[in-house]
């Protein structure tokens, strides 16, 4: 990758730990961000203590403020903002971004008024077809990452040059990537796994136990897996790393920001708290709004989602939102075990 320019749009933790990927594999890599004390941090110092403190950047890593010089002779884009700011990202590197240059995404969310996949918002302000844009998404704290942790993760695509094309400037010998051509499944997985974090944490924090989030995690896959498939998607990319993968560690680890939002619910805090004491995004948060208007346009029953709805937004308090899913009236655990006994009779 020797001579390859990499531009990342935006400057936070996970912008910077995908920076830092491409810098170690020979990019010389460029971070756009809209403060120019962070742009000066990094440059000067080479950290970014804000979201990444006591890591030391890569020197081919520099950042600027104006979106156009981030963008000159770009090889590949790479849009880590928050699902809430993509679109105006997006809107601010249309027209700067050189025409052949690959773009990535590796937001995960949906846009909270129009429901609208990632990958779509970019084709339309980007005025790309969306089959051209690439999804990074797995099991992938950026804590990790830039640390050189092993880490693997997916490149989804509907172009199959595309993908293996982000897969070869990613994969190195901590970073490994396999390729998926289900962009929409993979899009999906990596948006609703925040909510069953924010339900995981919140579980934690009631202290419930490993039997009761062990149960949260599979039921929250199923209705990943049920929407997913309304939508589009490909039932076995949830079993993958996308999937199953991306749901246990942002439901299990420390670096889990949805995870912490959820026990912080847990202890009594009141959401405008939780998210004014986390100082960073939440996906989960206003993915949940999303996720539950999209359950009522597919007709998708998503329970969790339902009770975390009602907890964030409604005032439901969380021990009444786990009682409510635990009286839920008796079912099968799927439509086909239903299916088969049906069939047996």
């Amino acid at each position: 990758m020797g001579n390859k320019r990499a531009a990342v749009l935006v400057a936070g933790s996970w912008g910077t730990a995908l920076a830092t990927v491409l810098a170690d594999n020979g990019c010389d890599v460029t971070v756009w961000t809209r403060r120019a004390e962070q742009a000066d941090e990094i440059n000067r110092h080479h950290t970014n203590s804000t979201y990444l403190p006591n890591v030391v950047l890569h020197e081919r890593i520099r950042a600027v403020t104006d979106m156009a010089e981030a963008l000159i002779g770009a090889d590949i884009v790479v849009f880590a903002a928050t699902s809430s700011s993509v679109r105006e990202v997006a809107r601010k590197a249309a027209g700067c971004i050189p025409q052949n240059a690959y773009v990535v995404h590796a937001v995960k969310g949906f846009e909270r008024d129009t429901l609208k996949r990632i990958s779509t918002i970019l084709a339309e302000e980007l005025a790309r077809p969306e089959s051209s844009i690439v999804v990074l998404s797995g099991p992938s704290h950026a804590e990790e990452v830039v640390r050189r942790c092993p880490t693997t993760v997916v490149a989804a695509s509907m172009s199959k040059e595309a993908a293996e094309a982000v897969q070869d400037y990613f994969m190195n010998a901590y970073f490994r990537v396999y390729t998926n051509p289900d962009l929409i499944g993979v899009e999906v997985a990596g948006a609703i796994k925040n909510i069953i974090a924010l339900g995981a944490g919140l579980s934690d924090g009631l202290g419930y136990g490993d039997n009761a989030k062990a149960a949260l995690i599979t039921r929250g896959l199923a209705e990943i897996g049920r929407l997913g498939q309304a939508m589009g998607a490909q039932l076995l990319t949830f079993a993958g790393l996308a999937g199953v993968g991306d749901l246990v560690v942002t439901c299990t680890s420390r670096h889990s920001r949805n995870w912490r939002a959820g026990s912080m619910l847990a202890g009594g805090m009141s959401l405008d708290e939780v998210l004014a004491s986390m100082g960073m995004a939440v996906e989960g948060v206003g993915t949940t709004r999303a996720a539950y208007a999209l359950s009522r346009r597919y007709g998708v029953p998503m329970p969790i989602t339902e009770q975390l709805h009602a907890v964030l937004f409604e005032g439901k308090p969380p021990k009444a939102a786990v009682e409510a899913l635990m009286g839920r009236v008796r079912t099968h655990e799927s439509e086909e075990v239903a299916k088969a006994w049906l069939e047996a009779e």
